[in-house]
């Protein structure tokens, strides 16, 4: 009898790649053997065979970021390419609900970056996904509970949810300080586990290509209901600092409300 579905209850009649085998690069791009001792789990059919598009959406998501190790520049410059070009670029429009190209340089030497709006629904739940993997691998059980992802490499200028986003980074930082990262191919991707904490909930860090950070909150449900003054206050709308080591978060900020 097959082991259960790493996201549900039915058989696991196929094997999942955790992340998506896809964004790995071939030894033919990469000049080395970056697929080794990939991460599978046990997979029904409609959580695998069914969300191709989904992985070839994320590879080219997040392959081609700037600030990317050069694995990451040569996969963007060879299979994604390819898939670019035999779908004529109509696969951007998945990726970007909102693009365009910005040139930087000069007439001699420049480089063209897309940028936009990102399909973040669709980001997150690729990224559930691989959490939900990871997990199963990790600790060889499948996740009961509610999870939540902040993606580290998005960028806003929102004051709020760029404060959080700093303070979630910092505070990771300063969890996984002594964690093993884990994965064979750490240039391509790696993960990395917290400790749970006083309710129970704790965090992956998951790396892919050395610069996209995603952070997975797990909420088992067994764990208990969080609560943090801290946090009520924000919510409410006062003007909070948060302290975390020597850094301080100002949520609310007064100075900001004041900008147009």
């Amino acid at each position: 009898m097959p082991e259960l579905c790493y996201m549900c209850d039915k058989p696991g009649v196929t094997v999942e790649h955790v992340p998506p085998k896809c964004l790995f690069p071939e030894q033919k791009d990469a000049g080395i053997n970056l697929r080794s001792n990939l991460i599978t789990v046990p997979s029904c059919e409609e959580h695998n065979c069914k969300k191709s598009d989904d992985d070839e959406f994320l590879m080219v998501s997040i392959a081609g970021i700037i600030g990317n190790n050069s694995i990451g520049y040569e996969h963007y410059n060879g299979k994604i390419q390819r898939a670019l070009k035999r779908t004529s670029y109509r696969l951007l429009e998945k990726v970007f609900l909102k693009k365009q190209f910005t040139r930087i340089g000069d007439e001699n030497k420049f480089i063209d970056v897309l940028w936009g709006t990102p399909d973040y629904k669709r980001l997150i739940d690729c990224f559930t996904h691989i959490a939900h993997g990871i997990h199963r691998h990790h600790f060889k059980v499948n996740f009961e509970g509610t999870t939540k992802a902040l993606l580290g490499f998005l960028h806003t200028n929102v004051p709020n949810p760029k404060v959080f986003k700093a303070f979630i980074k910092e505070k990771a930082a300063l969890e996984l300080a002594d964690k093993t990262k884990h994965g064979d191919n750490p240039s391509v991707f790696y993960y990395q586990y917290t400790e749970p904490d006083q309710f129970g909930i704790f965090l992956v860090k998951l790396c892919f290509y050395q610069n996209v950070d995603v952070y997975i909150s797990y909420m088992p449900s067994t764990a208990e209901k969080p609560f943090h003054l801290g946090f009520e206050l924000i919510r409410s709308g006062m003007e909070t600092v948060v302290t975390l080591g020597d850094k301080e978060f100002r949520f609310n900020s007064k100075s900001d409300s004041k900008n147009p």
